[in-house]
Order: structure tokens, then C-alpha cells, then sequence
């Protein structure tokens, strides 16, 4: 599915239409390169899909583009206000075999019952934290990831939360913690390490909330500040081991 796949440009009754900046970014992040350690292999891996979810801290005001907290004066009036942009974060159960503890998008393994990697990320969101579908506008999908770690194959979904409800772990054998994450707060310079994993592997992360956002889910949020011209310059000589 790509960005051009929704009625996106229509309002929608209970909420803000998908914004014009997420459209573009969709539109971007369809094409984006992979790096060649997250390319899925030709055969095997188990499908899955993560759920994008930006919203909006300030519904009914002008839907600006995000623009960095440090844009000068020219910068249109919402740009004092970036951090009203927003994404969600769940941190997965220290008792799960796999990713025990880690932060996260909302998601998990495509189901046979699904119909394709965009109803399994919103069926996940909704089991794990109570995300309604209904209120979720799908934008696009991005180009399917691989995790070699665990053999996943992961299609992130992106979406716009037109209408945001209250959210919790429904489950908290299985997610401890829910977050929303403001952009400004992702794009922060003083919030980016990063992180030295098994093996000496070098990626980006990020120290939010109290959470250290690393590994697949952190690569994708750093992709994804730099094709919305979010990123600022940081420091990737701070480094911490896992």
C-alpha cells in the first residue's frame, strides 16, 4: 500500500484529516534504502508488522509541518509548539522470550485470520495497548525489514491517529508500559546515544521517558527524523553498552 492508496486528502467525522507532512513522509519512507544487514532474505523469517502511530497533542490547530524546536523566527507559528506531534511507544514484558523488556511500536506476528500486515498491526495495537482501530487512518506501508536476531520480517505500517483514545497495557505479562513520545523530544540532540550491542554492532538510540528506544525500533525512528527533515546534528561519539 502506498500513501497514494488512502482518501487521505477527505476530513474525517471525529477528527483531523491525515496531515500533509505525514503524507510526504509516507511517501518518502516507501522508497527509503535499507541497509543490507536489515534486507529479508529470499526465504524463511516469520512475517510481522509494527504500527507507526503518529497524533497530534493539539487537535484543531493548524497542522503545521513539525519543524525542528530550534527553527528560527520565520518558521511558521506551529514550530514553537513541535512537540504536539507525537508517536507510540510500549514496552514489552521483561518476561517475554523474545524482546523481553525492550521499547517498541505496537505489533507483532501476521496472523493467518489477517489480511495482510495492516490489519495485524492495528489487531496488535488494539490487543496490547487498546488502540482503537477505528479511529487509526492508515498513510502507507514501508518497505519490509528484516531482524536477524530474531528472524523476523517486519512491514512498519504508518498511520495517523485522527482519533486518539485513552491506552494502557491490556495484558502486562506481555507489554509493562505504554508511551506517547514527542517528536521534539526523538529529535533532541540531548536525547541520542548510541548503543554498542553483542558483537560490538554500533546503532542509533534514543533516552526518552525513561527508556532507552534501541535496535530495530530505534533504526527506524532515526530513518524515519531524517526523511522528515526532523534530525539535528548529535553527538554519535557518545556510546553505551548494552
Amino acid at each position: 500500500m502506498s500513501s497514494n492508496d488512502q482518501d487521505s486528502e477527505q476530513p474525517h467525522p471525529g477528527g483531523p484529516p491525515v496531515p500533509a507532512w505525514l503524507r510526504d513522509l509516507a511517501a518518502a519512507a516507501s522508497k527509503m534504502e535499507i541497509n543490507p544487514l536489515a534486507q529479508p532474505p529470499a526465504h524463511g523469517g516469520r512475517a510481522s508488522a509494527v504500527l507507526v502511530l503518529f497524533a497530534d497533542q493539539a487537535p484543531g490547530a493548524d497542522q503545521a509541518y513539525p519543524a525542528a524546536p530550534d527553527a528560527g523566527p520565520q518558521a511558521h507559528p506551529a514550530a514553537t509548539a513541535a512537540n504536539r506531534f507525537d508517536l507510540l511507544f510500549i514496552q514489552r514484558s521483561a518476561d517475554l522470550r523474545l524482546h523481553a523488556g525492550q521499547p517498541a511500536f505496537p505489533g507483532g506476528a501476521i496472523d493467518a485470520a489477517d489480511d495482510g500486515p495492516v490489519a495485524a498491526a492495528l489487531r496488535e495495537a488494539a490487543e496490547e495497548v487498546g488502540v482503537d482501530p477505528a479511529g487509526v487512518d492508515v498513510v502507507g506501508t514501508l518497505p519490509e525489514l528484516f531482524i536477524p536476531r530474531t528472524g523476523f520480517r517486519v512491514v512498519p505500517v504508518l498511520a495517523w491517529w485522527r482519533e486518539p483514545c485513552a491506552v494502557a497495557p491490556v495484558d502486562p505479562a506481555e507489554v509493562a508500559a505504554v508511551e506517547r513520545v514527542s517528536v521534539s523530544e526523538l529529535a533532541d540532540p540531548a536525547t541520542r546515544v548510541m548503543v554498542r550491542g553483542p558483537g560490538g554492532y554500533l546503532s542509533p538510540a534514543f533516552r526518552v521517558k525513561g527508556m532507552l528506544i534501541w535496535g530495530f525500533t530505534a533504526v527506524l525512528v532515526d530513518r524515519l527524523l531524517a526523511l522528515a527533515g526532523w534530525e539535528r546534528p548529535w553527538d554519535t561519539a557518545k556510546v553505551i553498552d548494552l
